[in-house]
């Protein structure tokens, strides 16, 4: 397979570029240099021999490897994102190379004393005599999803420079703005063609996803009325004690921390407020539909108890609501052509990794792909830790995660369908 230095070097170069989204711009993509990784990209897939490379006004890049077969092979793709995540710093990002990890604590940062330590992510473990990539404890590295990226470009790499391997054609997508979660807003499925797809986008080596959140964001805005504190007995309503209050009534073991697997959730992620108006924004997350609907339906329910329970004293409604659905469970489309999984779970198997097929905890631009009639399951690109200082990734699992592309290819050429 690739050459072991010439993949780490090809990684190091996507992640020392600054790709961090910006939730608050309005933009695609949302910051301005993402376009320096996004045309380094583009003169890359160019200089390895790909063809029909394009790149588009909001920077989502397509380009083609031809088949080498004359049989009929389905047309499949391979997609990744090049943005960072806005949850932690992407600027001047430092990669150390840790070799021959011993098991033992890795120091990333001795004037701050940052340790990634196996003590408290025991994954470490199992990458103990592999070669580690890992921050310098300042920012984020970026192997989401650059390692995809460095995956999908090696893999093609060899198999333009193996014609022995047999292929049908195959089509990349790089997209910007996942991380706010608008990677495939403006992805053109019909001009991508493919029959089918992957995001190269999971974590741990053996990670095949096809389930993934249902999920919807609720905004509340909780109103009050401001009386001078020593004369308000019976007169001043506190909005953000309301807040406060209804908060409290939400199911208290189905939040982030207390769940997994497939249980669901009610997460508030920001408040802020006066005694006149406070505003709670939440996500609600449920691989269940029926029971995502059920979530939906018992903040509504609350919402309308509290306007009965204030109307009087207020006189109007108290608390608006907006609850707006974000994506669904790709389960649903994929189930119908679950060979598309069936075939990246026999390319691991030849390759003596361990599948591991679980749902996601979160949403991937898989899902928003396969409601847009490109069914695309997750699998792993090797990181750990996403979006923040601790993230590392070992680099025989990119070198895995590439060798996997190149097998599916194989196997698809060869599949009757």
């Amino acid at each position: 397979m690739e050459n072991k230095q010439h993949i780490i070097d090809r990684f190091i170069s996507y992640v020392t570029v600054d790709t961090e989204s910006d939730p608050n711009s309005e933009t695609t993509p949302s910051t301005k240099k993402q376009w320096d990784l996004a045309n380094k990209l583009v003169e890359e897939l160019k200089q390895i021999g790909l063809e029909e490379v394009t790149i588009d006004e909001n920077a989502y890049i397509m380009a083609t490897l031809p088949s080498n077969v004359s049989h009929e092979v389905p047309t499949i793709g391979f997609v990744s994102h090049f943005d960072t995540s806005p949850d932690f710093t992407g600027a001047n990002v430092k990669p150390q190379i840790v070799e021959n990890y011993d098991g033992g604590d890795i120091l990333l940062n001795k004037e701050q004393n940052i340790v990634l330590s196996p003590s408290y992510f025991d994954d470490l473990l199992q990458y103990k005599g592999q070669t580690i990539i890992t921050t310098d404890g300042t920012t984020l590295l970026g192997a989401d999803d650059k390692a995809g990226i460095c995956e999908i470009v090696s893999a093609m790499e060899y198999l333009v420079q193996h014609p022995e391997i047999k292929h049908g054609k195959i089509r990349i997508g790089f997209t910007p703005d996942e991380e706010i979660g608008r990677g495939a807003h403006k992805f053109d499925v019909e001009k991508f063609g493919a029959d089918w797809a992957y995001t190269m986008d999971g974590s741990q080596i053996g990670e095949l996803e096809y389930e993934n959140f249902n999920a919807a964001g609720v905004k509340l805005i909780f109103k009050g009325k401001s009386v001078h504190p020593g004369y308000a007995k019976g007169k001043m309503i506190n909005s953000m004690l309301l807040a406060n209050k209804f908060i409290s009534k939400l199911p208290l073991k189905e939040v982030p921390e207390k769940t997994t697997g497939y249980e669901g959730f009610f997460h508030v992620n920001d408040i802020h407020g006066s005694i006149e108006e406070t505003e709670v924004h939440m996500i609600i997350r449920d691989h269940s539909l029926k029971k995502f609907k059920k979530r939906k339906k018992l903040i509504r329910e609350m919402v309308n108890k509290f306007n009965k329970k204030y109307a009087e004293k207020f006189g109007d409604k108290i608390v608006d609501c907006e609850i707006k659905d974000q994506y669904y469970n790709m389960k649903e489309k994929v189930e119908p052509v679950m060979y598309i999984v069936d075939i990246a779970e026999e390319a691991m198997k030849e390759l003596n990794i361990k599948p591991i097929i679980k749902p996601i905890r979160g949403g991937t631009d898989g899902s928003q792909l396969s409601y847009m009639g490109l069914p695309c399951p997750n699998i792993f690109s090797g990181g750990h830790n996403f979006h923040g200082k601790y993230e590392y990734v070992p680099v025989e699992s990119i070198l895995k995660a590439t060798e996997v592309i190149v097998k599916i290819a194989e196997i698809t050429a060869k599949r009757k369908f």
